[in-house]
């Protein structure tokens, strides 16, 4: 089982997201995603995510938002646990990301990138409100089906 940070930096109606196509053994070569990446040993879900924004953006993220949870079953064959974040109050300035090319994607563009199929399913969940829970099943790299839950605001207070 690996944990996992991603997140949705948003501005003016764009989303920053890095085109991966810098490391060879990549396993989201050639994709497009939000930032992130593995939970390290005794790090929180958001100590990790605003590191991994930071090395991978240079930017600073002042309160990324959890929207939700996701479990990618038998993912290249591991199961992987996504704490999934957005971001609209940041500072700093971009800088080259070793992993792709960072790019400030119009929203209503996203569809039109190459994008796993499970992104494309739950990125019309990050603008709900309240908290969702989703259930994502490969076989490889092939998407085969998803089960989600999604919880009110009340429930996490």
């Amino acid at each position: 089982m690996k944990l996992a940070t991603l997140c949705y930096v948003k501005h003016n109606g764009k989303t920053l997201m890095i085109h991966r196509i810098k490391k060879a053994d990549d396993i989201h070569k050639g994709k497009w995603n939000g930032l992130g990446g593995k939970i390290k040993p005794g790090e929180s879900p958001e100590e990790c995510v605003i590191r991994e924004v930071m090395e991978e953006s240079g930017l600073k993220l002042e309160k990324p938002e959890l929207k939700g949870l996701l479990l990618f079953k038998n993912f290249k064959g591991d199961d992987w646990y996504v704490f999934v974040f957005i971001a609209e109050k940041f500072s700093g300035k971009l800088s080259e990301c070793e992993e792709g090319e960072l790019a400030w994607i119009k929203d209503e563009q996203l569809p039109r990138l190459n994008l796993w199929e499970s992104d494309r399913v739950f990125f019309k969940w990050l603008n709900r409100e309240g908290f969702f829970s989703a259930k994502f099943v490969y076989e490889g790299e092939k998407f085969k089906d998803y089960k989600v839950w999604f919880y009110p605001n009340k429930c996490m207070s």
